[in-house]
Parts: structure tokens; sequence; C-alpha cells
């Protein structure tokens, strides 16, 4: 049996994450949380999969800052269900090495295990992030349009 989250425990996690302040995270997260984000980690190198809280922080902390300025994270709808919360966020940011904004929504599906997160699942919507990244729209139709610079994982 599991035991429910509380929405104040979920709600509380949202708002440290908004944050981006790890020492604030951190006391969220089990020592072993599985942490996904789906998308083209060629590109995106902040998608993949962590395990662990120092991997998870190092990402929060390190990595994602390198890449990015996270202006907001603002989640817009959340649903909690016993041990589990899904949400669905806003992410706008400015990318580092040539200042272009970017702006995509994405939903996370949370577990959590004694009020500390033990799974963290986020889904983006990649194309449209690609596209924002690389700085134009991608062709489907006509390969031509890719660049060899371009690095497309869809």
């Amino acid at each position: 049996m599991t035991t429910p989250v509380p929405r104040a425990i979920v709600t509380a996690f949202l708002d440290v994450f908004t944050s981006r302040d790890v020492e604030r995270i951190a006391p969220y997260l089990d020592k072993d949380v599985i942490w996904t984000i789906n998308g083209p980690v060629d590109l995106l190198h902040y998608c993949g999969v962590r395990q662990g809280s120092a991997a998870v922080l190092d990402l929060i902390g390190r990595q994602t800052p390198a890449m990015f300025h996270i202006r907001r994270f603002t989640p817009e709808f959340v649903l909690v269900d016993g041990d589990r919360a899904a949400v669905l966020s806003r992410m706008s940011a400015v990318r580092r090495s040539d200042n272009r904004n970017i702006s995509y929504r994405t939903a996370q599906f949370l577990r959590f295990a004694n009020e500390k997160l033990v799974e963290f699942l986020a889904v983006i919507d990649s194309f449209d992030a690609v596209e924002q990244v690389l700085g134009h729209p991608i062709d489907m139709q006509n390969p031509n349009t890719i660049v060899d610079d371009d690095v497309i994982a869809i």
C-alpha cells in the first residue's frame, strides 16, 4: 500500500523547484530519486535520466544554468492522486550562448514516498523546444533545410 502525499507537500516542492535553489530543493528529494526528462538529449543536454539526489541537484544547480537562464517555471495545473501528482507547466528561459528566448509547455509526473520525491518524469514539447533552440522551423518535407550543425532527435 502506498501512502498518499499531502497536496501541501506537492505544492511546497513545486514552489522550491520553481526557485531553482538546490538547498531548498534537496530536502524534498529521496536519496535514490529517478529524474527523467524526455527530449532530444543531443540538443537539450538537460534531458535524459539522472539517478540519485546528487545527480539531480547537479543538473538543477549547475548543468541547466550553464545552458539556460530560467526566467519562469510556472505550474498551470496540478492534480494530486494518492502518492502521485501530475503538473502542466510552462518553462521560459534564455539560452546563454545567444540570448535566444525559449518558452514551451511541459508535463511532469511525480511520485512520492514518505513525503519525498522518488520519481520525476517530465515530457516536454520537444519539437517546439528544438525549433526554438535552433532558431528556425524544422521543415520535415524538405530535409535539405537541416544544416550540419542541427541535431534532430524527435
